[in-house]
């Protein structure tokens, strides 16, 4: 399956996320590409998404959160996983900042990556789940 878009990718995604976030739910997007699609998640959905300060370097993923998350119900919002490692990263810190329920929402979740991320987030949400991992820009016509 290939989404138009980043924007497509969260409109495809957002009926998927009704069910699964009340008035108490704080949605999260991950920079660049996921803040595409929460915009799109946002607007189909009437709610807000606050953006995350992640960096992404050769000696990792860090996470910086201007946020309080204790005892919240955080949703994160990327464009996509390929190796799981910026997910992982994410939900490390929102754990150790004391977020007790983490739902990971993305259009594309590879089935090998979605094994170890359901060890670690509360649920995982994907729109499509291929069975070969690809670059995310496979998925998309327009990856920008």
């Amino acid at each position: 399956m290939k989404f138009l878009d980043l924007a497509d990718g969260g409109q495809q995604l957002a009926p998927l996320l009704s069910a699964h976030i009340d008035s108490t739910t704080l949605l999260v997007a991950v920079p660049p590409g996921g803040l595409p699609v929460g915009a799109a998640v946002a607007d189909a959905l009437g709610c807000v998404v606050v953006p995350l300060h992640v960096e992404r370097d050769h000696d990792g993923v860090r996470v910086e959160l201007a946020l309080e998350v204790a005892g919240r119900h955080v949703m994160v919002i990327d464009d996509g996983v390929e190796t799981g490692t910026a997910a992982r990263a994410v939900v490390a810190a929102l754990r150790e900042a004391g977020a007790v329920h983490v739902v990971l929402a993305v259009p594309v979740c590879p089935r090998d990556s979605e094994v170890g991320l359901r060890q670690v987030y509360d649920d995982v949400i994907a729109v499509t789940r291929p069975l070969v991992r690809r670059s995310l820009r496979w998925h998309y016509e327009r990856f920008a």
